[in-house]
C-alpha cells in the first residue's frame, strides 16, 4: 500500500516552491494607496512653479501691488506739487536713484518718478475691480445658460450678442459721458458694463461641457439639487478657461483705462493716471521725451505682468498646451 501522507508532504513542498510569496501583494497594494493622484488645480500648480515667466510675473504683480498700497515707501515727493520756476520739464538725472528727479519734471514742475509711482494705485484699482465685475456677472450669465439651455441659453445669448455688437471703446465713451465727474468708480462701471461679454461666452462652452461628465449624471442620479450641482461639481470644473481668460484680460482693462484718460474721456484731476501723464506727456515729445516714455514705460511693463501670467496660467491649466 503506498505512502499516502509522504506523497502529499512532497506534493505541498513543490506548490509552495512554485507559488510566489504572499506577502509581497499586500505591500505593491499599500505602495498604490501611498502615492497622492494631483488634481488638476495641484497639477497645474506644480507645473507653474516650474515656469520662470510665471516667477517673473508674479514677482512683478506683487511689486506693482505693493507700489499701489504703499506709494509712500517709494517716494516722499508730492506728485501734485509743481514748480514752475525751477522744475519746468527737468531733464531726469538717471543717477539719482528714487528721487524727485529721476525721472526729470513734466510741463507743470511735477516730478514724473512720483507720479508713475503714485499713477499705480489708480490702474491697479481699475484692473482689479473691473476684472472682479466682469467675472462675477458673465460667469453666472455663462453658467446658467449653458447649464439650463433651452429659452434660458437663447435670452443670455442674444443679451450677450447685443453687448458684443457694441464697440467696447465706444461704448465706455458713451458712458462716460453721463457722468459729469469722472472717478475711479467711475471708470471701473463703465468698463464693466460692455466687458462681460467675453466671459459670459468662454463660461457657457466650459459649463456645456462640463455637464455632460458622468460625476454630474451621477450626482443627478443621487438627487442632489440644482444648486449643488453647479456650485459643486460644475463650477470647479469649468472654471478654469474663465480664470485664464480674466487674467489676460485683466491688463486689457488697465490698458482700456489709460487709453479713455489720453482722450480726456477716463479719469481727470486731481486723479493721478498713466494715461493723463501720456496724453500731457505727448504734447511735448519732439524736445522733452521722458514727460511720455516713464509713464508709458510703467504702463507698457503693468499689462506686459498681467499678460506673462496669464500665458503662464493658460498652459498650466491646458494639458493640450504642454
Amino acid at each position: 500500500m503506498p505512502d499516502v501522507t509522504k506523497a502529499e508532504t512532497t506534493d505541498s513542498a513543490r506548490v509552495d516552491a512554485v507559488a510566489p510569496p504572499a506577502v509581497d501583494a499586500p505591500a505593491k497594494e499599500s505602495g498604490k494607496k501611498s502615492e497622492k493622484t494631483r488634481s488638476l488645480w495641484g497639477d497645474a500648480w506644480y507645473d507653474l512653479r516650474h515656469r520662470p515667466m510665471f516667477w517673473v510675473s508674479s514677482v512683478l504683480l506683487v511689486l506693482l501691488v505693493v507700489i499701489a498700497v504703499f506709494p509712500g515707501w517709494f517716494t516722499s515727493a508730492d506728485p501734485r506739487d509743481g514748480d514752475l520756476v525751477n522744475h519746468y520739464l527737468g531733464k531726469p538725472e538717471l543717477g539719482h536713484f528714487f528721487q524727485p528727479d529721476w525721472f526729470g519734471y513734466d510741463q507743470q514742475g511735477r516730478s514724473i518718478y512720483s507720479r508713475v509711482i503714485h499713477g499705480t494705485r489708480a490702474s491697479i484699482l481699475v484692473g482689479v475691480f473691473v476684472t472682479a465685475a466682469v467675472t462675477l456677472l458673465g460667469g453666472l450669465l455663462g453658467m446658467l445658460a449653458g447649464y439650463f439651455g433651452g429659452w434660458v441659453d437663447s435670452v443670455i445669448s442674444r443679451i450677450v450678442d447685443i453687448f458684443f455688437g457694441l464697440p467696447f471703446l465706444l461704448g465706455t465713451m458713451v458712458v462716460l459721458n453721463a457722468f459729469a465727474e469722472r472717478k475711479v468708480y467711475v471708470v471701473i462701471l463703465a468698463l464693466a458694463c460692455l466687458g462681460w461679454t467675453s466671459i459670459a461666452r468662454v463660461t457657457r462652452s466650459s459649463v456645456i461641457t462640463a455637464k455632460q461628465a458622468d460625476y454630474v449624471t451621477a450626482a443627478r442620479a443621487l438627487g442632489a439639487g440644482t444648486t449643488r450641482i453647479l456650485f459643486r461639481h460644475v463650477m470647479p470644473n469649468a472654471i478654469a478657461p474663465t480664470i485664464v481668460v480674466a487674467t489676460i484680460a485683466l491688463g486689457g482693462y488697465i490698458s482700456a483705462e489709460a487709453t479713455l484718460s489720453f482722450l480726456g474721456l477716463g479719469l481727470s484731476d486731481p486723479t493721478i493716471s498713466w494715461g493723463i501723464d501720456i496724453s500731457e506727456g505727448s504734447k511735448v515729445i519732439r524736445d522733452n521725451p521722458h514727460a511720455l516714455l516713464f509713464p508709458a514705460g510703467m504702463l507698457s511693463l503693468t499689462v506686459f505682468a498681467f499678460i506673462m501670467l496669464g500665458d503662464a496660467v493658460r498652459d498650466a491649466l491646458d494639458p493640450k498646451l504642454r
